[in-house]
């Protein structure tokens, strides 16, 4: 994720209701965003702009499956594994967990836990 973001946009992008309707949703299982806009209730569209705005964070990942009839089509899924938003010295901090930093978390977690 882009270090660049603020705390404020990313505290948007995961405040947005539809945007955490499709992520608890595919936090499931991956659905295409057809299959999203059926089980959220969403119009399409409405689909494709808030995976837009959860892949600018990295919140998302897509693969792309090949249909019965040939045709292509993407899925999405779940690209974390917890989010944790901390107050550390008067400033918020978002951290984001994916499931191939989880080592990198226990060591954050040891070295705070076991200060020198």
């Amino acid at each position: 994720m882009d270090d660049e973001k603020s705390i404020e946009e990313i505290l948007d992008t995961i405040g947005d209701q539809h945007a955490r309707r499709v992520l608890a949703t595919i936090s499931r299982e991956p659905k295409s965003a057809k299959e999203l806009a059926e089980e959220c209730d969403l119009s399409l569209p409405t689909v494709y702009r808030r995976i837009e705005m959860l892949d600018e964070y990295e919140l998302v990942t897509d693969r792309t499956l090949v249909a019965d009839d040939g045709n292509h089509y993407k899925v999405y899924e779940s690209n974390f594994e917890s989010t944790v938003i901390s107050l550390e010295d008067d400033e918020y901090r978002v951290r984001i967990y994916r499931e191939e930093n989880l080592p990198d978390r226990f060591s954050q977690l040891w070295d705070e836990l076991n200060p020198e």
